[in-house]
């Protein structure tokens, strides 16, 4: 077993992104952290947003107080980012959360699907029409959405959030369509089993209620080692580069092979 890198850091395409000001939702930990640092070590302009502060803050990274689960709370959080940055040139919808339903879809409750909704889905398309008329006003621009394989291969005690990242991976091919003609790219990454605090509760809660071991879910992954945010990162910060300027409508999986595909 390849033990898992955690502490590495891809090289950085240093001031690749010099100038770019980017808004990057739920990017106090895990793979927000990491997709902050990676984008500010390109030289970008971040600001980031949760609805608490992170314990340690990171040198360069602007944070915006915000609530992605109402349509106010989002545009709350859309206009400070513009008054901060003067414009936003990169959006990075990363946002997300998923509570365990181990007895199966029958056990949510309509809260916990219109919740999952509001924060998996709906904030992605609310952010993305508050800010998007200033990307449209200078013609261009770069959107990421992070999806989850749980879109693709849904496990019934994560339907709820399933459903609404694949709405998410549904929605994002269509608005590339509808945006590519005007200058903005639009792609999805979807991350497989990656190391974050969310995540890593998430795996726990399953093997306890399924009673397997944590190392079960870790040694499934064909390349030998779960995700850290570094490999997300990377991801996204190909995808909103000049490098990536003949990409869009793309749904990038990394997730290590883990994935069953035809």
């Amino acid at each position: 077993m390849v033990q898992n890198p955690s502490s590495t850091t891809a090289p950085s395409a240093a001031g690749e992104l010099a100038g770019r000001r980017v808004l990057l939702t739920g990017g106090s930990r895990g793979i927000g952290a990491g997709i902050a640092r990676r984008l500010l070590a390109d030289g970008a302009q971040v600001v980031t947003t949760a609805r608490t502060a992170p314990a340690t803050p990171t040198e360069g990274l602007t944070f915006v107080a915000g609530d992605i689960r109402t349509a106010e709370g989002i545009q709350a959080i859309a206009d400070e980012a513009l008054d901060r940055l003067g414009g936003i040139d990169i959006i990075v919808n990363n946002a997300g959360a998923a509570r365990t339903f181990p007895a199966g879809s029958l056990s949510i409750d309509p809260a916990d699907w219109q919740d999952s909704l509001d924060v998996n889905f709906l904030a992605a398309v609310r952010l993305n029409t508050a800010l998007l008329p200033q990307m449209l006003d200078r013609g261009t621009g770069a959107i990421i959405h992070i999806a989850t394989t749980a879109a693709l291969e849904p496990p019934a005690a994560l339907l709820h959030y399933g459903a609404a990242r694949a709405a998410l991976i549904a929605y994002s091919k269509g608005l590339a369509s509808e945006l590519a003609p005007r200058g903005i790219r639009v792609n999805t990454i979807t991350p497989g089993n990656v190391t974050s605090p969310g995540a890593d509760q998430v795996r726990e809660d399953l093997a306890s209620a399924f009673g397997i071991e944590v190392a079960a879910i870790h040694a499934s992954i064909p390349i030998g080692r779960i995700g850290t945010p570094e490999d997300i990162a990377e991801a996204v910060a190909y995808l909103v580069s000049d490098r990536a300027s003949y990409v869009t409508g793309a749904n990038l999986i990394v997730d290590g092979g883990e994935l069953r595909r035809p």
